[in-house]
């Protein structure tokens, strides 16, 4: 069975545009259950023990830029500089597929105005229909898992999961999305889910190319784990960009 974990980066608020990140992106890691749930675990702990002395420090992009909730030694440049190096290492051996759909906001408004729908919305269906190609024809052969927010937002995504199942998508019945996802599980970040974290670390790498900015090596550690076409076509398969 394959796990599909969630993250986000940015606001998916359409009255909110921030000049500075003007934009939405809700990204994932697919991967097998049972690493998820054993190798994965032992390679992040391993990677928490060596550079913290800990295992019950989240990894979290908001934290690690802004040095606290455990991140406060990366205020020392040499600290800084080989955590990064080692996660960068780290991030590179481990095995996931990158599925990611990004939405410039300003533009997504500009074109369909009050009918634009939520960007959260509409990238959980792009992924979902990604995660059901990634699985195939396998009844039961895939379950979501995301973090929890608050309980106003957590009661909307549980709602659009629930639609997804009943109305599909523009390239997917209903039925297909059912039988081959079990459910969409929402987690606590207290929780310390690996999956979790892990995806929480290539969303934002997602949004800065997406923007624009300059690459950094996260980047290209990403750039080789999306999901791809047979040819290696990334955009459309791993990476879907909006509006078009």
């Amino acid at each position: 069975m394959k796990v599909l974990f969630l993250d986000e980066s940015g606001d998916h608020n359409l009255s909110v545009i921030d000049p500075q990140y003007p934009m939405f992106v809700l990204g994932g890691v697919i991967m097998d259950k049972s690493y998820a749930e054993g190798e994965l675990v032992r390679e992040l702990n391993a990677f928490k023990m060596d550079m913290f002395g800990r295992t019950d420090i989240v990894l979290h992009t908001a934290d690690i830029t802004r040095n606290r909730n455990g991140f406060e030694q990366l205020k020392e440049a040499s600290f800084r500089q080989l955590f990064y190096q080692r996660l960068n290492t780290l991030m590179r051996r481990l095995r996931y597929t990158v599925v990611a759909c990004a939405i410039r906001k300003g533009d997504h408004l500009s074109r369909y105005g009050v009918a634009a729908l939520d960007p959260y919305l509409l990238s959980l269906d792009v992924l979902v229909e990604r995660f059901c190609f990634d699985i195939g024809k396998v009844s039961g052969g895939g379950v979501i898992v995301a973090e929890k927010r608050d309980p106003t937002l957590d009661r909307e995504l549980d709602l659009a999961w629930l639609n997804l199942k009943i109305q599909g998508t523009r390239f997917l019945q209903a039925h297909d999305i059912e039988d081959r996802i079990l459910g969409l599980n929402l987690r606590a970040k207290k929780d310390n889910i690996a999956g979790l974290q892990l995806a929480d670390l290539v969303v934002s790498p997602i949004g800065r190319h997406v923007l624009g900015k300059a690459d950094k090596e996260d980047w290209r550690i990403v750039m080789d784990k999306f999901r791809a076409s047979r040819t290696g076509e990334v955009k459309g398969y791993g990476l879907v960009i909006l509006p078009k």
